[in-house]
């Protein structure tokens, strides 16, 4: 194995992070979204900056108190680009879905960097980052 080659088993353990995010949050679980990012974790959302996974748990916290209230995520990997045998670059589309609906509108549809490393066997996220999949206008 090359230092940029996954094996498939690892590659689809990679690719099931979205997963454990969504389930997550469809319970409204600051605690468990913030526990698939390593302890360092960068989270970056538009005019959000977050960093340990303390901080991305406060700010989940609050945010499905508030504004996120009732609303599901969704994520599917369309990249995965490994960057040695414990790193992974994945690219995903999605965004927040609001209550009752099946497809992400528009103006919600992100893509997302996500930034996974291998700690003692587990693909956790150490930098996340989203934007507007579609330019405002």
């Amino acid at each position: 194995m090359t230092s940029r080659t996954l094996t498939e088993q690892d590659r689809a353990a990679a690719a099931a992070v979205p997963a454990r995010v969504i389930e997550a949050w469809s319970h409204n679980d600051a605690e468990a979204f913030a526990e698939v990012f390593t302890e360092d974790a960068t989270m970056i959302l538009p005019g959000v900056f977050r960093q340990g996974r303390e901080e991305i748990s406060a700010f989940m916290g609050e945010a499905f108190g508030s504004f996120l209230k009732g609303t599901r995520v969704t994520g599917e990997p369309i990249a995965i680009k490994p960057l040695g045998t414990d790193t992974v670059l994945m690219i995903t589309a999605g965004g927040v879905l609001h209550p009752g609906e099946t497809e992400v509108a528009a103006e919600r549809a992100i893509r997302a960097s996500w930034l996974l490393a291998r700690r003692n066997g587990e693909w956790l996220l150490t930098a996340y980052q989203n934007s507007p999949a579609h330019q405002a206008g």
